[in-house]
């Protein structure tokens, strides 16, 4: 931020990012601006809201009021895994306890592949008889390892324990997801163009950023054009009255068909699990077969 008042233009402000999940009727993206990263940004946002909140492992989700039921994020955990793997020369890395780690985390995400098509409550049951037996060893065995707090293993093991109450959340609900990377995914294209236009000049200028992604993400989660729709609403809204708003929101069915992606075109959800190759890959087949043998998770053919 360039001109803000009583700021240097080199202090760091916040965007935030709110959106529904995968289940919502009503898709939508909001984009926050906000001066500080402070707790009660989010405090202020979510006031009111009941229900369930998937985040990253900011601390200042945690002291949010106990209506909201915050969902950790596997992803989250399994870089601090998959960051030690890497610095380990390849002929050290079978049998370590980053390989072990990272294959936990990955196993968690095979199965979240695997229940993808389920119904919520089919997901519910098969992550309890599951996903439950291989987390709850996961944190078992991180529980029992021993390392310097400020060493890439104890970071990994630190941020694992820290953060079980919320992964665990997983469990309460089926159409909670194991990661934050639907969130994740809609933040890119603020940071993609970020790299662009490197910095707003005044706060008025970052929130009508904010408004205008908000507006554009939300309408691609709805399948509309980006363009044709904001074209639309420029058309549009200075002859709308005040109760025939809804009519222009993204999932209305009175927009035109103009505004609207073809559902051949429509973007698939990206696979959870990464290509693991090598030596990682047969790591996985080995603990797979140890927790499930030849049963098949998610019970189709």
């Amino acid at each position: 931020m360039l001109h803000e008042p009583g700021r240097a233009a080199q202090t760091k402000s916040c965007e935030w990012l709110y959106r529904t999940g995968r289940y919502s009727e009503k898709p939508i993206v909001i984009y926050e601006y906000t001066e500080t990263r402070k707790q009660e940004h989010p405090h202020a946002f979510l006031a009111g809201f009941k229900g369930y909140l998937h985040t990253d492992g900011y601390q200042g989700y945690h002291n949010l009021p106990p209506d909201i039921v915050v969902v950790g994020c596997w992803a989250h955990v399994r870089r601090y895994w998959e960051k030690l793997y890497e610095t380990i020369p390849e002929d050290k890395r079978s049998g370590s306890n980053a390989e072990r780690g990272l294959v936990y985390t990955n196993l968690v995400f095979w199965l979240e592949d695997e229940f993808r098509d389920l119904t919520p409550q089919e997901r519910y049951q098969k992550r309890l008889e599951f996903n439950k037996p291989v987390t709850d060893e996961f944190f078992s065995w991180v529980g029992s390892l021993t390392a310097l707090p400020k060493s890439l293993l104890g970071e990994a093991v630190t941020y694992s324990l820290n953060q079980r109450e919320y992964l665990e959340n997983i469990y309460l609900d089926g159409r909670l997801e194991c990661s934050n990377n639907r969130a994740e995914r809609s933040v890119k294209p603020y940071v993609q163009g970020r790299k662009q236009w490197l910095f707003s000049n005044t706060p008025n200028g970052a929130e009508s950023s904010s408004i205008i992604y908000s507006i554009i993400e939300t309408a691609k989660e709805n399948h509309l054009h980006p363009f044709h729709y904001m074209k639309y609403l420029l058309e549009k809204l200075p002859i709308t009255t005040c109760n025939k708003l809804e009519e222009l929101l993204p999932w209305s069915d009175s927009l035109p068909d103009s505004c609207r992606v073809p559902e051949r075109a429509w973007q698939p959800e990206p696979k959870l699990r990464k290509k693991d190759k090598g030596p990682l890959h047969l790591a996985l087949l080995r603990l797979r077969e140890k927790f499930f043998g030849n049963t098949n998770p998610s019970g189709t053919q």
